[in-house]
């Protein structure tokens, strides 16, 4: 689980990525106006009901509205309370996650959540931590633009080593550059083969409607195996491997690679 702490207004507040979506910590956010019984006060409000149950039954199947409608048919009376535990416990809610322990514990919600809850602290504190949420999910971007593009760059270096290879080895000195380029084009497709499944050909079929080739839409993942790969056809071709060996290696190695590097602490904290 990824954790971030972004600067609202002197305060510190953390954010978890769970699965692919951002929690921002509401007991950080309340810091600067109180302690967490806020969040419960918040919680008691009909208006503060409606809008996160109607978040649960938009993103959430496991929702129990039956619960949520119990809850809503009780908010405003003077015995009333409702705490996240308990909302989560009785309504199976995804929006809103209490976590124990004393460090990074506390309760966060679903951003869209943690939004409507600053918005009912302080509308400018609201402002503040969107202005703050977006800037790091600017410079996320950034980072994972950088490193996609070193690792294109990565791979089409390695390409020049493997046509290198493809010429010294591969192209008999005496043929025409049209049947060179055929040649270029078939390892081309058996490194994309190996990776990717598919020529770029058949690929270019699949998905008419986008823009550049199968390489320019692959995963960082995908182009650190694709340059590993280049750089082992080169070894291969020099060892005098046919094709259709080098292609049944390629693929056994791209698939030890790529199930390595989607398990990577390393690589999942870049992300």
């Amino acid at each position: 689980m990824k954790k971030t702490i972004i600067k609202v207004k002197d305060s510190e507040i953390s954010i978890h990525q769970i699965g692919k979506e951002d929690y921002i910590s509401l007991t950080d956010m309340v810091k600067g106006f109180g302690d967490d019984t806020m969040i419960y006060s918040w919680m008691r409000n009909r208006n503060t009901l409606e809008f996160i149950g109607i978040w649960e039954e938009m993103n959430n199947p496991d929702f129990k509205g039956n619960e949520f409608v119990t809850f809503k048919s009780q908010a405003g009376l003077n015995t009333f309370n409702l705490t996240p535990r308990k909302w989560i416990e009785a309504t199976h809610a995804i929006g809103i996650v209490s976590k124990a322990g004393r460090y990074g514990g506390g309760t966060f919600a679903h951003k869209d959540i943690a939004f409507e809850f600053g918005s009912w602290l302080s509308p400018e504190f609201k402002l503040y931590l969107i202005k703050e949420f977006q800037r790091l999910k600017e410079d996320e971007n950034n980072s994972l633009k950088l490193e996609w593009n070193l690792q294109r760059t990565l791979a089409k270096v390695n390409y020049h080593i493997h046509t290198d290879a493809i010429k010294e080895k591969l192209i008999p000195a005496t043929i025409t550059p049209k049947q060179a380029s055929f040649t270029y084009a078939t390892e081309a497709d058996l490194l994309n083969v190996a990776l990717f499944g598919t020529t770029a050909a058949v690929w270019r079929t699949v998905n008419p409607t986008l823009d550049g080739n199968i390489r320019d839409h692959a995963t960082i993942e995908q182009l650190v195996v694709l340059s590993n790969l280049e750089s082992i056809n080169a070894v291969l071709i020099h060892q005098g491997l046919i094709q259709q060996e080098r292609l049944l290696q390629l693929n056994q190695i791209a698939i030890t690679q790529m199930k390595s590097l989607v398990n990577a602490k390393g690589l999942k904290k870049l992300k």
